[in-house]
């Protein structure tokens, strides 16, 4: 029983953690966004794309979300489902996000790593990108 209990708050945790990410998008407030202070952040739109992750906050908002906030002007997100991993260590989260400066739909899949006290420790963003190609 304790076990189960610990699951679900757990899961909690996951998914209020990865929802604050996608309010602050869509309200362009990075305060929402739980990051822990030294965050690994991997973004294909960030410097070094995946590859080289961004680390620290002060660092994420810096390379990667001053040169993205504007682009968050009237977007449109849709958090679609969650997925956890057997550990409960993270979410992977499905949404629809739409760009209203150019009717962009994306198809975004995020993962979100939390400590215990819900601070986001590592994230890496993923989405389709046909659509940015036309």
């Amino acid at each position: 029983m304790k076990n189960a209990l610990l699951e679900q708050n757990r899961k909690k945790l996951l998914k209020k953690a990865a929802e604050a990410y996608f309010d602050g998008l869509r309200t362009k407030s990075f305060s929402l966004i739980p990051f822990s202070d030294d965050i690994i952040f991997r973004a294909p739109i960030a410097p070094g794309g995946v590859h080289e992750p961004i680390v620290g906050v002060l660092n994420v908002y810096e390379q990667w979300w001053l040169p993205l906030e504007p682009l968050l002007e009237g977007i449109s997100v849709t958090v679609l489902d969650h997925f956890y991993n057997e550990e409960q260590t993270s979410i992977i989260s499905r949404v629809d996000i739409t760009l209203r400066f150019s009717d962009i739909n994306l198809r975004v899949a995020d993962r979100f790593q939390i400590d215990d006290a819900g601070n986001i420790t590592e994230q890496e963003n993923h989405f389709d990108a046909s659509p940015l190609r036309r």
